[in-house]
């Protein structure tokens, strides 16, 4: 079994004799000497193969990507590489053992690559060995590693629903898996884990999490996929406060674990009634200080149909923008007028 990942050697440990294994990450032969770099799931190190190597002439032949057992000595790297982990060191070469040896392969194993997405996926197994996808799947372990441990010390007990469960309506449509032993009856895959976590709040849990994988049957939107992962949670005895505290505070540990980031809790806090009149959105960018103006009472005598049939009408002021403002981007404003059970939104210069 590996025990040794290339990153756990530096100059401490010159002269080890040890034991790598990875892939052929890129050849250099400089006539008279091999150098390549191997490349495991830590990074890469560098290693020297002499001519007097019998694994000399066999190197020569690999191709990139082949997968090989390394046995050799660590000695300090006369030209050293500081941007990498590893670039003090090198390993001088005893014995190459090919483990699997690669054939020409689609694309190359760059941070950057020109590869079409029907190809990176076709040969998925090649793309994970790509830097950005290896390090966003290694940082998703760690956020989950964060959370559990987050919520764990807040006394929360982890529990795995089922899967495969009986129809229970939500917002989107179900998939449905066909029962073979129930001749015409189907399982419906979990929306989410509601009734669930429901049923351990009554059974006396008092506070579930579970990262749980979710299917919606539905339409693809930028934050939804059919088949995605949530951080579920539930919890007995408390208020809206304490679950906005708890939220945060596991937010604020993700930030700090993942990207040594310090956030100011608690966040801003608003209710739906005060983003809906203020922003007339229920989430509103913040970035933008233009909050929405009520103006009701200035059109309590208005003919404009839109107007008197609204209990609410509240107005944006874009400041210093009426010179620049086209007309027809004005009108565009003028037109985005919505009436939500009687709740109007007009934009006026």
């Amino acid at each position: 079994m590996k025990k040794i990942n290339n990153t756990d050697l530096g100059i401490n440990n010159l002269n080890e004799e040890v034991t790598l294994y990875g892939f052929i990450s890129k050849k250099r032969d400089l006539g008279g000497v091999i150098f390549f770099d191997l490349r495991d799931r830590s990074g890469l190190i560098q290693v020297v193969v002499r001519p007097d190597n019998k694994a000399y002439d066999l190197l020569s032949c690999l191709k990139n990507e082949s997968v090989v057992k390394v046995e050799g000595k660590v000695v300090e790297r006369e030209s050293k590489n500081l941007s990498m982990l590893t670039g003090e060191i090198e390993i001088d070469l005893n014995n190459l053992t090919v483990l699997s040896e690669a054939s020409d392969i689609p694309f190359e194993i760059t941070d950057e690559t020109n590869a079409l997405e029907d190809t990176r996926l076709k040969y998925r197994y090649l793309d994970i060995r790509r830097n950005p996808i290896k390090d966003r799947l290694i940082t998703r372990h760690k956020i989950l590693i964060s959370i559990r441990n987050y919520l764990n010390n807040l006394d929360f007990i982890e529990v795995e629903t089922p899967i495969l469960c009986k129809s229970t309506p939500e917002g989107a449509r179900d998939y449905l898996v066909p029962s073979r032993i129930s001749n015409g009856k189907f399982y419906a895959l979990p929306q989410s884990p509601q009734i669930f976590k429901q049923l351990l709040m009554i059974g006396g849990m008092e506070k579930y999490y579970q990262i749980a994988r979710c299917f919606r049957d539905e339409d693809l939107r930028a934050d939804r996929q059919p088949e995605f992962t949530q951080v579920d949670m539930e919890m007995s005895y408390i208020n809206e406060e304490d679950i906005q505290t708890v939220v945060e505070g596991m937010l604020k540990k993700v930030f700090k674990d993942i990207k040594n980031l310090d956030i100011n809790t608690p966040f801003l806090r608003m209710t739906y009634s005060e983003a809906m009149e203020k922003y007339g959105s229920d989430k509103p960018d913040m970035r933008f200080e233009m909050p929405l103006v009520k103006v009701t009472d200035i059109f309590n005598n208005s003919s404009f149909k839109t107007f008197m049939e609204s209990n609410y009408i509240n107005l944006m002021v874009v400041k210093d923008k009426a010179s620049t403002i086209s007309r027809k981007k004005i009108d565009e404003y003028t037109l985005f007028v919505k009436t939500y059970k009687a709740k109007g939104l007009a934009y006026v210069k």
